[in-house]
């Protein structure tokens, strides 16, 4: 059989080399020459299905031929095809040492996986880009998934790889590996807590991306920009960032502001302090004298054979002054009470629901809510409490 080998030992020869030195490095020539060859064959086939790739992308840019030329998967099954090329006339190329011409094939093969493997990875990839540009990707994140996915296939790929160059079936590696599980567990303990608490979290829908959550220890207060196999990225208020484990989250406890965001209003629960010396009876005269000044109380009249102190009409005010606002949503709870007396005054609790949740709309109109409200104590004869020593 004439080989690749032998046909370069004729040249060599005819071109005068010396017979020694020629059946020296014949195949060595032939082995840098098909290398050669294997590099041009791929930069040819890059240009020809890749540039041609491109080229229908730009002309007809659909989200399928867009994300696969986003994740190199095309160049990178290219990549595989001089590697079979070598693999198959490497035969031809070694003939006289048989050990190079074991390991020869055993490179290209593991070239072979190499580049399957990171073609199988960018396919995950368009994978979870289809899925995130899905109106459902919020409530059920995929890349937790799609990493440990990653992980397997490139463990499968190393498996493969090793297999290949000690000459072992990999199905002998994977039984061996069943002894050294206790190992792997602790190397790889925090991608399996958090691939199971990932499955938690989006499972029983406990947090999506988007969500305002807040940790009780102050590690995190922001709104949750990603989440991957290992960590839970969130973005606080002061444009920091914190990585949070995933099974953090679901050992402990965290506050998400979801419901808040989804509901009808944001709430706003604040004490008024008053002054329990200033607190008493109101007289005919002095109803008379509210009713006149603030319209909103025009038409009060007190329950039959009962007397009202100005404390409870200050109580009724505030009620009625939140319901003729646009921005408390009355469909919600609207409590205006007194609760205990403490050593800083009668505490007047004022509870309701912001409609507008945006923190700084809703900062400024509870500012302006009680601004009003601690200025027209004074019109029922009221004081504030305030401690002096």
């Amino acid at each position: 059989m004439t080989t690749l080998g032998g046909w370069m030992n004729k040249i060599l020869i005819g071109w005068g080399v010396d017979p020694k030195f020629a059946n020296t490095f014949d195949e060595t020539i032939i082995a840098i020459l098909m290398i050669a060859m294997a590099v041009g064959l791929d930069y040819l086939c890059q240009a020809i299905f890749v540039g041609g790739m491109k080229h229908y992308t730009k002309r007809s840019p659909h989200r399928w031929n867009t994300l696969l030329m986003k994740r190199k998967v095309v160049p990178h099954l290219i990549h595989t095809l001089p590697g079979i090329l070598i693999y198959f006339l490497l035969p031809y190329t070694f003939v006289h040492g048989v050990e190079l011409l074991e390991l020869a094939q055993k490179v290209c093969a593991v070239y072979i996986v190499a580049a399957l493997a990171f073609a199988t990875n960018g396919l995950l990839l368009v994978f979870l880009d289809f899925q995130n540009q899905k109106d459902t990707s919020k409530n059920h994140p995929m890349k937790g998934f799609i990493q440990v996915l990653q992980v397997l296939a490139f463990f499968v790929a190393a498996i493969i790889a090793v297999s290949i160059l000690i000459d072992k079936s990999p199905a002998t590696l994977f039984a061996g590996l069943g002894a050294s599980a206790a190992v792997l567990m602790l190397v790889f303990k925090d991608s399996i807590l958090g691939f199971v608490a990932g499955i938690q979290l989006s499972a029983n829908e406990m947090l999506r991306i988007g969500d305002w959550i807040a940790l009780p220890n102050g590690g995190a207060n922001g709104i949750v920009k990603e989440i991957t196999l290992n960590t839970v990225k969130i973005q606080n208020w002061d444009n920091t960032i914190s990585t949070i484990p995933p099974y953090t989250l679901v050992n402990g406890s965290f506050q998400n502001w979801r419901g808040m965001q989804e509901s009808g209003g944001r709430r706003v629960n604040k004490n008024i302090y008053l002054d329990m010396t200033t607190l008493k009876f109101c007289t005919p005269e002095m109803i008379d004298t509210i009713r006149k000044e603030i319209p909103l109380m025009a038409d009060y009249q007190p329950v039959e054979g009962e007397v009202p102190t100005n404390a409870q009409l200050y109580r009724i005010y505030i009620e009625r002054y939140l319901c003729s606002l646009p921005v408390v949503n009355q469909d919600l709870d609207l409590i205006i009470s007194q609760k205990e007396m403490t050593t800083y005054g009668v505490p007047i609790q004022v509870y309701f629901f912001s409609r507008n949740k945006v923190w700084k709309e809703y900062e400024r109109i509870q500012s302006d809510i009680f601004d009003h409200l601690l200025v027209m104590v004074q019109k029922f004869d009221l004081k504030l409490y305030q401690y002096s020593d």
